[in-house]
């Protein structure tokens, strides 16, 4: 790990803000950091209003959008919501025909099947909206480089609105309207939205050219809020608004599916980085393992002994899903190992028996072993296809295009893509993969790296601080929980390993008298650094943590030097 220090705001900048708003300059430093250096910008972070939202029909092509689905309902027209099969396409299908069956009976839902059709837009979904007399498809999250599909529609007399968030391509398919606010040509204010963001746009801007008020969409935010924390988009701006109503929701009102599925689930209030590891692993898995429209059932259904039901389904995909990707990650570090691969830019592996539902978890595993640029690929079909994942500041959607010569074709953000090749084309892509990167990449970013906010001292850390710091959620890309650092701590005697594989250490470090609680998930092989009492220091989020019904500020630690 390499810890950098992030450099400390204008001084006159903390001093103000920390008068303005009588809180401490530590939380006035850390607030002027994510650019809230006014009073009434920090009443609009720490209060988002649903005021904040942009208005919808700033979106290239929304009044185009919108006057067509307008069209469709008056002339009874059959309506097909088409999305992905991951959490952002599934919920954005179920928020759409949520919605759009409301107003109107028409309505059918379609997600494409992962081994069969693939990503994006399917000539079998399109064939299957000609089959059943569908004139109209709303595609979300996908279809931004749908050209051929879009044309294809068109010759059977269905138009096409697409509402996508990925990087849009050299041409632009010619649907009747294209959602995407990546759009160069789109003036809307805000870029980050994922695809259910747009989607709710959507439903935004039909509300209210029908008289409906922002309130009465509250409903649908506790979808948005889990596919912005699982599709990892910054919870920044609008986001963080769609988010923070959406957690509301999610916390007090939850719909039917999200009950069955929290069930067990003894915490009284989620955050979105529970929302993230309970609730998108179970939706994702039904796509993953079975087929996504299980996820949008489950998400639609309102008779809570159905969706128990569907839930316990989906808890049986989502354990297949572990298994599947604990064994395949080992396999592909044996991988690995017996090439020799170990110190390279690169990490590419493949196997045609892997599982495609779980190469992109795999993906990410394997850069907790290797931090680098890592793509899995499996079978599909005829050809191969795999997930990349990248590392922080590393664009691995630039370091494919570079590679297209070798891709049949391929799509995403900076951070993680898709892409599908020929099975002979894989060594050669292999190889210029490792070229590129080789020859792009800062070195530096091959080690992970500690961002830390602030230095402070354990006696800083009391109940009012973490009060206000709460207040800083929801916390995402863009706003990520604070990292301080504490130096010339030790540990009281009493840490241990914990955890099955006793990965985990658990203590209490002490300075000037002052001793907290802490917790490092998988910093076990750090225990010999603090067991001989001498001083180190700590990079950590502070945590609450309930024990026996005693609720108590811990740190969590992030590393130890």
């Amino acid at each position: 790990m390499r810890w950098t220090l992030r450099p400390k705001p204008n001084i006159t900048a903390i001093t103000n803000l920390s008068k303005a708003l009588n809180v401490d300059e530590i939380i006035a430093s850390l607030l002027v950091q994510r650019g809230v250096d006014t009073f009434d910008q920090a009443k609009q972070f720490f209060r988002p209003s649903l005021k904040d939202l942009h208005d919808p029909f700033l979106m290239k092509d929304m009044d185009i959008a919108v006057s067509r689905i307008e069209k469709a309902i008056s002339d009874e027209e059959n309506i097909m919501v088409y999305g992905d099969y991951d959490v952002d396409g599934t919920t954005s299908v179920a928020l759409m025909s949520s919605y759009l069956e409301t107003i109107t009976s028409q309505v059918a839902t379609y997600i494409p099947d992962r081994y069969a059709e693939g990503y994006g837009v399917s000539y079998q979904g399109i064939d299957y909206a000609s089959d059943n007399d569908i004139s109209l498809i709303v595609a979300l999250d996908c279809g931004i480089k749908a050209i051929e599909k879009v044309a294809y529609a068109k010759s059977k007399g269905i138009d096409f609105i697409i509402c996508d968030h990925h990087r849009p391509g050299d041409i632009i398919p010619k649907a009747i309207a294209v959602l995407d606010p990546k759009r160069e040509d789109c003036d809307y204010p805000y870029k980050e939205l994922c695809g259910c963001g747009v989607g709710f746009k959507l439903i935004q801007a039909i509300a209210s050219k029908r008289g409906d008020s922002i309130e009465d969409l509250l409903i649908y935010l506790d979808l948005v809020a889990t596919a912005i924390g699982a599709d990892i988009v910054p919870i920044t701006g609008e986001n963080r608004v769609l988010a923070y109503f959406g957690l509301k929701v999610i916390n007090q009102n939850p719909r039917t599916g999200f009950k069955a599925m929290l069930s067990q689930v003894k915490k009284k209030t989620l955050t979105i980085t529970d929302v993230v590891f309970m609730l998108a692993p179970r939706i994702n898995a039904a796509g993953r393992m079975k087929h996504g429209l299980h996820a949008v059932n489950l998400l639609k259904e309102n008779d809570l002994e159905l969706a128990l039901q569907y839930a316990s389904e989906i808890e049986t995909y989502n354990s297949d899903r572990k298994d599947a990707d604990k064994s395949i990650t080992e396999e592909a570090l044996e991988q690995i190992s017996q090439n020799s691969e170990e110190d390279k830019f690169t990490t590419v592996v493949y196997d045609e028996n892997w599982h495609k539902g779980v190469i992109g978890i795999v993906a990410s595993r394997l850069t907790e072993t290797y931090y680098r640029p890592t793509l899995v690929f499996t079978k599909s079909g005829s050809k191969l296809a795999a997930s990349a994942r990248s590392v922080k500041g590393f664009d691995v959607y630039n370091a494919l295009n570079e590679c297209a010569e070798y891709i049949e074709q391929f799509g995403g953000h900076k951070y993680a893509a898709g892409l599908t090749l020929k099975e002979e084309q894989y060594e050669p892509f292999k190889k210029k993969f490792e070229e590129v990167v080789a020859t792009t990449i800062d070195k530096r970013l091959l080690t992970p790296e500690i961002m830390i906010d602030t230095t402070m001292e354990l006696d800083q850390i009391t109940p009012k601080f973490f009060r206000i710091l709460k207040q800083f959620a929801p916390f995402g890309p863009g706003n990520l929980a604070p990292v301080f650092m504490t130096e010339n701590v030790k540990d009281t005697g009493y840490a241990k390993c914990v955890g099955a594989d006793e990965k985990h250490l658990k203590c209490k470090m002490q300075k000037n008298g002052l001793a907290i609680g802490g917790i490092g998930f998988n910093l076990g092989p750090k225990f010999n650094l603090i067991s001989d009492n001498q001083n180190v220091k700590v990079a950590y989020n502070i945590d609450e943590n309930e024990w026996n019904g005693t609720v108590s500020l811990q740190l969590k630690l992030k590393d130890i030097i």
